[in-house]
């Protein structure tokens, strides 16, 4: 039973890394990237429709986006929906395609994006400290329940803590190779 916790907490620590990777990767940093679209929802025939779920994105130089509706009548509400984003971008439709250019960041907003990526960062951390709470509060009601003895109990908590420890240190990773990547350097 402590072991399919083990691999439990590997598996839900590995599922925070995932979501704060993709929230790291969505936020701006001067250089043009698809996953900036992501969570932009289109009303697509009344119903909340991802923006990748209605066309074709990509990034076909450093400082453009290209939007391709596959349903041409599409191409006024995935414009609306850019606009009602907080990307800041302003849509340019030719009737079958959207361009979107991306300007450069200033200083400050360099540091807004940075001050969101931290706290994307903290999320994740929080997250896997939350998985390490959780698990070790089973493992100490199955030695409550004398399922475990004190000393297996102490074992898995060591375990818990190690596997805890290569998670956050996988967050900060993210987090200063997002840095790099906002600040431009």
């Amino acid at each position: 039973m402590a072991e399919t916790l083990m691999k439990e907490i590997e598996e839900r620590m590995q599922k925070s890394i995932d979501a704060t990777k993709g929230k790291l990767a969505a936020i701006r940093a001067g250089r043009a990237s698809i996953n900036m679209l992501d969570g932009i929802m289109v009303n697509y025939y009344g119903n909340p429709t991802p923006l990748n779920q209605v066309a074709n994105l990509s990034a076909p130089e450093a400082r453009a986006l290209t939007i391709e509706p596959w349903d041409i009548n599409a191409i006024k509400d995935i414009e609306k929906a850019i606009q009602m984003s907080n990307l800041g971008l302003t849509p340019n439709n030719n009737g079958k395609l959207i361009r979107l250019q991306i300007p450069e960041l200033t200083e400050e907003r360099r540091k807004d994006y940075l001050k969101l990526a931290k706290k994307e960062d903290e999320d994740g951390k929080i997250a896997i400290r939350n998985v390490r709470k959780d698990i070790n509060n089973k493992l100490r009601k199955m030695q409550k329940d004398s399922d475990i003895t004190e000393d297996e109990l102490k074992s898995y908590e060591t375990k818990v803590q190690k596997i805890t420890d290569k998670y956050i240190k996988n967050v900060d990773e993210l987090f200063v190779k997002k840095e790099k990547e906002i600040m431009g350097k």
